[in-house]
Order: structure tokens, then sequence, then C-alpha cells
């Protein structure tokens, strides 16, 4: 590992160490960056390659059956569990 001066201090050793990049232009956002962030968002998400209809049908199934089975099996095994603790441990 290089040596610092001991005008970076023990903290810049530390990042230099983690591989951390000094925070670039860390200040206030500008006026030409909110300009800047619309556009910007518009052209990643014209990026993005989105689901066929047939392919969003399909996994939003798999997803909602699967929820339904995991809720289905909780419960099954909440009252499995209400009955197991209400015949071993009776209230009179």
């Amino acid at each position: 590992m290089p040596e610092t001066s001991s005008a970076d201090g023990p903290a810049a050793a530390a990042g230099a160490a983690s591989g951390a990049a000094p925070a670039a232009g860390a200040g206030p956002a500008t006026a030409a960056s909110d300009e800047a962030f619309l556009p910007g968002t518009i052209s990643e998400l014209r990026k993005v390659v989105w689901p066929s209809r047939q392919q969003l049908f399909s996994e939003s199934v798999a997803v909602i059956l699967m929820v339904s089975l995991s809720a289905a099996a909780i419960a099954a095994l909440d009252r499995f569990l209400s009955w197991v603790s209400t015949n071993t441990f009776p209230i009179r």
C-alpha cells in the first residue's frame, strides 16, 4: 500500500485503502443538473427491454400463484400450531 503524507491524514489513508474514490461534485445540485434529469431519465427508459404481453401475463400468474400457495401454507401451519397449543395447554 502506498504511503500517504501526513497532510492527508488517517481518514484519507482509510479511503484509499478501501478503494473509495473522492466525492467529485458532491456539492448541492445545480439548475443545469435539474434540467438534464428528465431528458436523461427518458433516455434511460428508452434503453429498457420491456416484456411482451404474454411474458408479462405468464410471470404475473406465476407470482400470484406462488404468493397464494405461500399464504395457504402459512395459514395451514398457523392453524395446526394453534390446534397443537390449544390441545397441549387447555384453558380451564
